[in-house]
């Protein structure tokens, strides 16, 4: 069966810890916000992102990121961003925020040319 959007509908099965590598494009999604707003924008964007991919609330943004998102100001975000989600479990069990939380990490690339999703095994830190 298909959703109303016409996308599968993901199966409420278990979750458990993975890791993959997205290539994010912040620039359709900041089109058409204002100058000032952009680098915030971005940060939650990129959450949201996130929550939809790895279906987990608690989502944790590196510094490393961070600092990418905002080094060049809060108007010139970059258009790309390569980063890596992994999902993990949350030792933290009383902070009622779920079973996972998500990672999200910076990884620096020369080009964005045929980068796709890619599934990582294993725990690369």
């Amino acid at each position: 069966m298909s959703s109303k959007g016409g996308r599968p509908e993901r199966k409420k099965g278990t979750l458990e810890a993975v890791t993959r590598d997205y290539t994010i494009n912040l620039h359709k999604r900041l089109h058409d916000i204002a100058f000032k707003k952009k680098a915030p924008r971005a940060v939650k964007e990129i959450v949201k992102f996130v929550r939809r991919e790895m279906l987990t609330d608690d989502v944790r943004i590196d510094t490393r990121l961070n600092q990418f998102l905002w080094s060049n100001g809060v108007r010139n975000v970059p258009r790309k961003v390569r980063v890596r989600l992994s999902r993990r479990r949350n030792e933290d069990e009383e902070s009622g925020k779920g079973k996972f939380y998500t990672l999200v990490q910076y990884i620096q690339v020369d080009s964005f040319r045929e980068l796709q999703t890619e599934n990582n095994t294993g725990n690369n830190q």
